[in-house]
């Protein structure tokens, strides 16, 4: 793999350089005037001008939508797929089912709001704000696990045949428990000897999915990349950069979601200047699947873990044929997305 592989031992400049906090990153790229800044019409030579990448060339976008269709609870969150292709979104107090072609198939009523839900066999797993509980398929309530230390605020939760990862954008860690609920790990906290610089989450986005090759694949927001980690916490190696340009990720956190193709290449799903990107497994950018141009505008999100955020940007899922829905948290609908006969 082409992936930027972390040296075991680095030197103190290059790891205080490599664990600059999101707020130092974004000043530093506002100094530098890259692609994305330039001087607006009142003269301010450091003005964040984006407009002209909310189009993106057509040569690049290599899907189509095939369909769209309405969620029916409002404050859609996350989307997950389950078994018959349906899809489980995180929505208002509910998790909504729907088919494929976005039918309502029932909902899960719960005592809080959702954060993220992942399903896996006949167990629907639903991270609350600071707590995971676990739903059978009729519904019912079996399980509530005990909250995590600290302030967790759990964004994002993937389910392996032994372990359930839980991302928590609160305490900026990713949390390994056996699937009985007891905590047995905490992954991508920042760690010098084992060469982890930390994840930065300056947004309550934070994602985790378990790939075909075995590895986690965690965002990294505040350092525009995505890393991927054992499941036992390593570092092997991680890819992106920021950027406005279409292969860069730009903002102050993107990107802020993740899915996974069935042959293990990476769906990307931006904020703010809202992108659906495809990379390859070695994290080569490889075309676009729909563009800012298809989506609400997200405008100036919150960036404040304690208030009730999440509202905008994007989300997706990837079903065994490879089509992407792609869930608009601003919108409030979902787009269904296949690849062009042509490309």
């Amino acid at each position: 793999m082409n992936f930027s592989v972390p040296h075991r031992r680095i030197s103190r400049r290059r790891f205080l350089r490599q664990g600059m906090n999101g707020a130092a990153a974004v000043t530093a790229l506002r100094l530098a005037r890259p692609t994305g800044f330039a001087a607006s019409s009142q003269g301010n030579p450091f003005a964040y001008d984006l407009d002209r990448y909310r189009k993106v060339d057509p040569k690049l976008v290599h899907y189509e939508r095939v369909g769209r269709f309405r969620c029916p609870q409002p404050e859609v969150r996350r989307l997950a797929l389950g078994p018959e292709g349906r899809l489980y979104i995180a929505a208002a107090k509910y998790v909504t089912i729907l088919d494929r072609a976005g039918t309502p198939a029932g909902d899960i009523a719960c005592p809080a709001a959702p954060r993220a839900v992942a399903v896996a066999e006949d167990l629907i797993h639903v991270a609350f704000k600071n707590q995971v509980a676990i739903y059978d398929s009729k519904g019912r309530r079996t399980a509530q696990w005990e909250p995590p230390p600290g302030r967790p605020f759990l964004t994002g939760i993937a389910v392996g045949k032994n372990d359930v990862f839980v991302a928590d954008a609160g305490n900026r860690v990713v949390l390994r428990y056996d699937r009985s609920g007891k905590l047995i790990g905490r992954i991508g906290e920042k760690n010098r000897e084992r060469n982890i610089p930390g994840l930065v989450v300056p947004s309550p986005y934070l994602d985790v999915e378990i790939a075909p090759d075995g590895l986690l694949r965690v965002n990294n927001p505040g350092r525009h990349r995505v890393e991927a980690y054992t499941f036992d916490g390593d570092l092997e190696a991680f890819w992106g950069k920021p950027s406005a340009s279409i292969e860069g990720f730009c903002g102050c956190c993107n990107p802020i979601n993740l899915a996974l193709l069935p042959d293990g290449r990476c769906v990307t799903f931006e904020k703010g200047l809202p992108r659906v990107k495809i990379y390859g497994a070695d994290g080569a950018f490889e075309c676009v699947v729909a563009g800012p141009e298809a989506f609400t505008d997200t405008g100036k999100e919150k960036s404040v873990m304690d208030a009730d955020t999440g509202a905008h940007g994007l989300d997706g899922v990837v079903d065994a044929a490879g089509r992407i829905y792609v869930l608009d948290l601003v919108a409030g609908d979902i787009q269904v997305m296949q690849r062009k006969a042509n490309v």
